[in-house]
């Protein structure tokens, strides 16, 4: 079995590795709503290192956002990531925050890149409580070309007040 100590490679290497290889295991899992094409694979597999990296940077290296961050990096970047560019993600993330955080179920949030013509819309749809904090199931439309893709999923906040998706 081969293995590493974190104290030989020190922790930023750990949880670098440990984000890659999160990311390699994530980067099969695009879901059952979009087909995995190998552009959605590298998608899925892109926005889950750099969502580890993002989520270790941003916590000092906590395992929570680490993990958190794989696994929303991997869903946007599977769900996305087979046809959007950089600047469509940047829209789509900035829509999926403002719907999760600030509102109600049934409203929308929409995004559109003025320069791809690429759009897109995240609606929550039911909230409820659970005894670690919110949940929230939505759906996700994305709209590039003439294509337009469905998702539905979970979100919950976790322990220091992120949203990580669930499914």
């Amino acid at each position: 079995m081969i293995g590493f100590s974190a104290s030989r490679l020190g922790p930023r290497i750990a949880h670098t590795a440990a984000c890659f290889a999160l990311a390699l295991l994530l980067g099969g899992c695009v879901g059952p709503y979009y087909p995995p094409g190998p552009r959605a694979q590298i998608g899925a597999f892109t926005g889950a290192a750099a969502g580890g990296l993002i989520g270790s940077a941003a916590s000092g290296g906590g395992a929570e956002a680490i993990v958190a961050g794989v696994l929303l990096g991997g869903l946007l970047g599977g769900a996305v990531g087979d046809s959007l560019d950089r600047a469509d993600r940047r829209y789509a993330v900035v829509s999926y925050q403002q719907g999760l955080e600030h509102h109600p179920s049934g409203r929308p949030s929409y995004w559109h890149n003025p320069a791809s013509g690429h759009a897109g819309s995240f609606t929550p749809t039911r909230s409820w409580e659970t005894a670690y904090g919110p949940c929230r199931e939505y759906t996700q439309t994305v709209r590039v070309g003439g294509r337009v893709r469905r998702a539905r999923g979970i979100a919950c906040r976790d322990a220091y007040g992120q949203w990580r998706i669930e499914r």
